[in-house]
This record gives structure tokens, C-alpha cells and sequence, in this order.
């Protein structure tokens, strides 16, 4: 997610990046014969994550020479936040993993390494889904390389679908027929997350391009959006609730057997599991096309680093094959590249492959540099129709002035 700073302070770090940039440019070219210590940051700080971490820099360590790998995990929220001011400090890492809306801000600040011409003479870029190769790319240069993709489906409990006589539905009129008709009591027929974060304009963004739709024509296509969903918690299908739900509360209700239907990623299969019941999972239903969201990391080099000829060996060392999908499995993620789809734990389960397979749909959120106040514009409009306070017209309207001024500020 993008967490911004102030625009004075943005153009401040966006100055800095501009003269180290060109220092760490100029310093591609230095002796890089002897040891080398890389520093690496990432927000990877839950404890399931850290054999797989550990494995991966053992693995890069011994296989590119002369390579020792410093690592500093940071809280999610805190990750971007370090490396914008970390530009003015002077604290800086070689390379990150970054979420892939990073991009727009770190795209726009100058303080990333254009690899551009490293990518080219690698010419592997086409073994990429198109969706999270597209993230990585910021005016027209190449500035990450993707470390994992996720995206989102519609995950269904097998038993109660077939009890209500319903089909997994494939379509918007589908779906409102099925979660009206699998709501009893205090269970609901969908659950889904509208929280005014980042988490939730991710899984509502989805319905936007559904409808045809992108943020530069939300106030017609926004509302078509937005009356869908208003309409599910109308007709009792859907927790008006869900405007204060994450992900993972959203996968507990479900889990909790309260909610029939939920939207969600790969990412919860592993706990789904150990459920007591069958599930399964499909695309998300399509109204007018078929979409999901991108979601995952992407691998970046500062400009200012010292080395970055050498984090580019590296970078190309974690896309092996041998060093990639042990990652990927470790972690429980999809590789964003194609030619992997055959390989790892996705090549033999079911669910994975579902999400694997809706990977070339999968749209990346790359609007530019102030595309956090254009999200904030679309979740805020979210929580105003779902609470009741605005209609979906008004709502989409007084968020399309919002996002057209942010996006016009590129």
C-alpha cells in the first residue's frame, strides 16, 4: 500500500533522489572485485515467513560471489515511509521488496534504479504475466522485478451451495441470485472486505473493471459499482459490517461458517486447510468483463547504491528456477512468471491453479504518484454508500472530482 508524505516533503525526498541518483548511477561503474555487503529491507515480520527468508539469502549467498545479504524487516505499514524519508537521512538500502502500489510513489520519487537496459540484455522480461511485469514499469523504464503475484477469486463452502440448489455463479446476476439465497439467519451469502484502506479498494476495485470501468470514469462506472454491492446488503445478502472488515476478518467468518461465499486470496488457503468443512474456488463473477486485482511484491534497487551491478546479480539469481519456487512455496505464493506454472505446489493443487489461471487477468494498481489520494477518494465513497449516508450517484460523483484532480496531478 502507498502511505504518503506531505507533498513538500515528497518533493523534498524527490530532490534529494534526484542528486543521489545520479551519484549511484555514476557508481555502477566502481570495483566490485572484493566481498560486498548488501543491505536488504522488507516488511516481512510474522514468524511463518522466516525459514523461507533465511533459506532464500543462504541460497543467494552462496551462490553469487562475493555477496553477504544485511537484512532489516520493517512493519508493513512502515516500509515505504522508511525509504522516502530514509532519502533525505541518507539511510538507504541497496535493494527491497516492496508492495507493488509502491510503485507509484517510489516510481515517481526518483529513488529507484531504472534497469531498463539490464532487463533487455536479460531477455527474460516475456516469461512474465503481463499484470505484474506492468507494475514494474514507471514512465516508460523498467523499475522492479516482480517477487510474487496473488489476486482475488471467490471462494465458496461446497456444502451449503449445494443445499441452497445453487451453482457457483459466474456472473454479477448470478452471484446476487446465490447470496440471496444462501443468507439464513445470522449467516450472510457473501462476505467481502470494504474497509477505508488500501486492503478494501483492492477488492473492490475489481467490481469497477467488471463494469467496464477505470478511475478516470468512475462517476459512471464507479456507481454501477457501487449500486451492486448497496443492493446485496439491501436485500440482507451482504453485512453492511463489511465496511470495518480486513481480509483475514473476512476469511474467519467464513471459516466461522457465517458467511456462504467470501472474496478473497491464495494467501488464506493454507489456514482454509485446516477447516471441518469443503470448500472450493472460483473466478470472481463477471458483469460486462471479466477482472481481478494484482496483488504481491516486486524486487527494487535504490539508485543511490554503491552496488548495483551486483544487486542485479543477485535479482537474477532469485529468478532461477532452483532458487524461485522453494521461495514461492515457503511463502504460500503464485510466481508472477509464466513459465513456472507447471512447477512448486500450484502445479498440483486445485485451489492454486484456480488462482494461477485468473493471473493474466490480474490488473496491477498503477495510476502514479498520487494514486493514494485517488484510493482514499474510491474507499471513502465505498463506506459512504454501504453505511447508507450517500447514494451510489452522489457517492461516485464527489469521488470522481477527487480522483480525476489527484490523477491529473502525475
Amino acid at each position: 500500500m502507498s502511505y504518503p508524505v506531505d507533498r513538500r516533503g515528497f518533493l523534498r525526498v524527490s530532490g534529494v533522489a534526484a542528486a543521489t541518483a545520479a551519484l549511484g548511477l555514476a557508481s555502477c561503474t566502481s570495483d566490485e572485485s572484493g566481498p560486498v555487503t548488501l543491505s536488504w529491507w522488507d516488511y516481512f515480520t510474522l514468524d511463518n515467513f522466516q525459514p523461507g527468508m533465511n533459506r532464500l539469502i543462504k541460497d543467494i549467498e552462496a551462490g553469487v560471489p562475493d555477496v553477504r545479504i544485511e537484512r532489516r524487516s520493517f512493519p508493513f505499514a512502515e516500509l515505504e515511509r522508511q525509504i522516502t524519508l530514509g532519502a533525505i537521512s541518507g539511510d538507504l538500502p541497496d535493494l527491497a521488496i516492496v508492495d507493488n502500489v509502491s510503485m507509484n510513489t517510489l516510481g515517481a520519487s526518483r529513488l529507484l534504479a531504472d534497469l531498463t537496459s539490464r532487463v533487455e540484455k536479460w531477455g527474460q522480461a516475456d516469461e512474465y504475466y503481463k499484470g505484474p511485469w506492468s507494475g514494474c514499469q514507471v514512465g516508460g523504464k523498467t523499475l522492479g522485478i516482480p517477487n510474487n503475484s496473488n489476486c482475488l477469486a471467490l471462494y465458496f463452502n461446497t456444502r451449503m451451495l449445494k443445499s441452497a440448489g445453487v451453482e457457483p455463479p459466474t456472473t454479477w446476476d448470478e452471484l446476487a441470485v446465490a447470496a440471496q439465497k444462501l443468507t439464513s439467519g445470522d449467516r450472510y451469502g457473501l462476505a467481502l472486505s470494504a474497509i477505508k484502506t488500501e486492503e478494501g479498494v483492492f477488492q473492490f476495485l475489481p467490481f469497477l473493471w467488471q463494469a467496464g470501468g477505470d478511475l478516470d470514469s468512475f462517476s459512471t462506472y464507479g456507481a454501477t459499482a457501487l449500486t451492486f454491492l448497496d443492493e446485496l446488503i439491501a436485500k440482507g445478502s451482504l453485512s453492511e459490517q463489511c465496511v470495518g472488515w480486513t481480509q483475514q476478518d473476512v476469511n474467519t467468518r467464513f471459516l466461522n461458517q457465517r458467511a456462504a461465499m467470501q472474496i478473497n486470496g491464495p494467501w488464506q488457503i493454507p489456514t482454509l486447510k485446516e477447516a471441518d468443512f469443503d470448500w472450493n474456488v472460483v473466478a470472481l463473477p463477471r458483469d460486462k468483463e471479466a477482472a481481478t486485482c494484482l496483488g504481491g511484491e516486486n524486487w527494487v534497487v535504490m539508485a543511490n547504491s554503491k552496488h548495483v551491478d551486483k544487486v542485479w546479480e543477485v535479482l537474477e539469481y532469485t529468478q532461477r528456477p532452483s532458487v524461485l519456487v522453494p521461495y514461492l512455496v515457503s511463502f504460500g505464493e503464485l510466481p508472477a512468471r509464466k513459465d513456472l506454472a507447471d512447477r512448486g505446489s500450484w502445479a498440483s493443487d486445485p485451489a492454486l491453479r484456480l488462482f494461477l489461471s485468473q493471473l493474466p487477468l490480474a490488473r496491477p494498481r498503477q495510476y502514479g504518484a498520487h494514486y493514494a489520494e485517488a484510493s482514499q477518494a474510491v474507499a471513502e465513497a465505498e463506506q459512504a454508500v454501504l453505511a447508507g449516508s450517500a447514494s451510489p450517484a452522489a457517492a461516485a460523483r464527489t469521488a470522481a472530482g477527487k480522483i480525476d484532480k489527484a490523477l491529473g496531478e502525475q
